[in-house]
Parts: C-alpha cells; structure tokens; sequence
C-alpha cells in the first residue's frame, strides 16, 4: 500500500497538537479543581467564646451566692471589700442588701465589685422549702455590669441524707464599655456534700449538676451540660475547682471547658477542635 509522505507527516503533526492541547486542557482542569477543594475546605472552627461566656457567668452567679452566704455569716465579715449590709425582718418576704458602694473595692482574690445584691427569703437556708432570691441592682464586677436573677430553693434531704437545693438563673454580663451582653441561664441541682454539720462556711462543699443555655457576645445561641459534675469549694477564693461542662454553639462543633482537677487556681480549660485554651475566670 502506498502511503503519501507529506500526508502521513500532516497527520502526526496534527495529532501531536491535539495532544498537547488535551495536556493543557486536563492541567488547566485539575489546576482549577483543587484550587475549588482549596477554597471548600473551611479553616477549623475555634472561636470560644460561648464558652469563655458561659465560664465567667457560671463564676460569677456562683460567686454571688458565696457572697450573700458570708454576708450573714455568724462570725462576721473578714474580706477586703465587705458589703454594708441591711437586714429587714419586719418585711414578707424578708430581705437583706448587701451594698458595696458606688466605687470598686477590691476582693482578696483581686476581682473588683461596686453595686448591691438585694436578696428576699423565705425561711433559713438550711430549712426544707426555702426559697432564696438573689437580685443584682446596678452590680458590678471587675465592671461588667450584671444584671438578672438566681433562685435558690431547699429541697430538703436526698437520698444520701444530703441537703439539696434547686438552682435558677436567668442572668446576663454587660460589657465595662457596653459593647456586648451574654446571656446565661441556668437549671442546677446544688448538693452540700460538705460542711453541713458545722456553722463555719470555709468548709463547705458543694456538687452542681445541671444543664442551661444562653447567647454569647457574638450573638450566638448555645447550650450548656455538665458532664462531671461542678466541684464548689466556699474555702477557695475561686468557689469552682473541678468539674467539665460542654458547650454547644447553634450549628457549630461542640466545645469543653475542664475546672481542673481540684486546684484553686481559677484557671479554666476550653478544648475547641482538638486545641485548648487557658483563660483566667477572675
């Protein structure tokens, strides 16, 4: 068979180029789908702040009790920056203001407070039934304004024969310039583990459990769940020592906070996709 040379050459140059154009395309091709997996695949997710939020409300409600609990104390006051404080008995429910001033004063454990907490209750606090309501007015700590309510209500003696409280909160933390306010609420069960059998409050020891919800400063929804149940020790200036709660933003990967293992140090660690934070409670 004869084959024309000038043709066959054609041929093979034609091919050639339809080749290199097929290489250029199918580069340009993948080039072009990893830069799109590129552009899919979104930085990890590590922004804490619901749980940072949640962590400074959960001290500082805490706190607020521990501060109405020393201000009746039978031995007195003994902290750098006692409240004055009002008992009204002749009131129903009866009352009591616990006022620290309108400037800061500094607590042994360096947090700063101004403002009253007005408290109403019903009967004492170690009697079943019981209802304690604490209210901030104008409250400041290290001045973030804190404003909303926490009810305290005796359950009466568990199973263990221990003292058991309800908890409610339903609260909020304002920014010192105002920029943002979290919000944090709150259903716990308080168990006095410890110190019940003595009028001293150094030793008392209390177990909280319990889930609640809020919206942190960005504006996101989240709910909370202790899984190890909160270690409150009224002997620490930091009341929490121990326990892990988890947090879940709206739509977002769920993050942990660990109190520690029992150290009063007021340190808290957030575990957000694998890396953790430390963040100072006070």
């Amino acid at each position: 068979m004869f084959i024309n040379t000038d043709q066959h050459h054609a041929v093979t140059k034609r091919n050639t180029m339809m080749s290199r154009h097929l290489i250029i395309v199918l580069t340009a091709l993948s080039v072009g789908l990893v830069a799109c997996r590129r552009e899919n695949i979104e930085a990890p997710d590590l922004d804490y702040s619901a749980a940072t939020d949640n962590s400074r409300a959960e001290d500082i409600f805490t706190d607020m009790l521990a501060q109405v609990d020393k201000a009746v104390e039978d031995n007195g006051l003994r902290d750098l920056c006692d409240p004055t404080v009002t008992f009204d008995t002749t009131s129903t429910p009866r009352s009591i203001t616990l006022d620290f001033g309108d400037v800061n004063c500094t607590a042994t454990n360096g947090r700063l407070r101004r403002g009253r907490i007005r408290v109403t209750y019903t009967g004492r606090y170690r009697d079943a039934g019981t209802v304690i309501t604490i209210t901030p007015q104008g409250y400041h700590v290290n001045d973030q304004l804190i404003q909303g309510t926490k009810i305290v209500t005796n359950l009466g003696l568990n199973g263990n024969g221990q003292p058991a409280f309800s908890v409610q909160v339903n609260g909020s933390v304002t920014a010192a310039d105002g920029s943002w306010t979290s919000t944090h609420q709150a259903q716990r069960t308080r168990t006095w583990i410890q110190g019940n059998d003595t009028p001293a409050l150094n030793d008392d020891i209390y177990l909280i459990t319990g889930s609640g919800s809020g919206v942190n400063r960005n504006g996101v929804a989240y709910t909370s769940t202790i899984t190890q149940a909160l270690r409150v020790e009224l002997g620490c200036i930091w009341r929490l020592v121990s326990g892990t709660v988890v947090i879940t933003p709206e739509g977002r990967p769920v993050r942990s906070i660990d109190y520690g293992n029992g150290s009063c140090d007021g340190t808290v660690s957030i575990t957000v996709n694998g890396q953790t934070f430390t963040i100072t409670i006070g």
